[in-house]
């Protein structure tokens, strides 16, 4: 059974390469933080899609049961793609992985809200990403901003 939407979680301004904010923690001498991966996608740059993806692959590596990591990275190129094309703005991809599992975040700055949609034959391979974040993921939502939104998914860490 799918959980239901909820909000909050990390939000990243600005990052502009992939590391850890665990990573900073331990240099800056404070308490570890959860693992976090950020990424700046530059606007309209669709290469961005597959260095995300190889990025989260990388990041993943040991994480999660047995094909989770790839249900991770397909979701996560789903919402990268739909932030570079759908907006003509940059955005930035967050991925947490805590103890109940991972996160993924991809914050665009465009108040248009996303749809999920049946495509029809005409639509050809457009709409269909929406609808596999909300059949793949353990939940998923929108939440706004003052300016743009994020759209998430969480993956849980237990057993199937």
């Amino acid at each position: 059974m799918k959980r239901q939407a909820r909000g909050g979680g990390p939000v990243a301004f600005g990052a502009s390469s992939v590391e850890t904010v665990e990573d900073r923690a331990a240099s800056a001498g404070e308490h570890a933080q959860p693992p976090q991966l950020r990424r700046r996608l530059g606007r309209r740059d669709l290469r961005a899609v597959p260095e995300a993806r190889r990025a989260l692959r990388e990041w993943l590596r040991h994480w999660g049961r047995p094909g989770q990591p790839d249900i991770a990275e397909l979701l996560t190129s789903e919402l990268v793609t739909n932030a570079l094309v759908h907006t003509d703005r940059d955005a930035v991809l967050t991925a947490t992985v805590g103890p109940d599992g991972l996160r993924v975040e991809v914050r665009d700055f465009v108040t248009r809200l996303p749809r999920p949609r049946v495509p029809n034959a005409d639509d050809g391979t457009s709409g269909r990403g929406l609808i596999l974040v909300q059949s793949l993921a353990d939940a998923w939502g929108v939440r706004t901003h003052a300016v743009g939104k994020a759209v998430w998914f969480e993956l849980d860490a237990g057993p199937a």
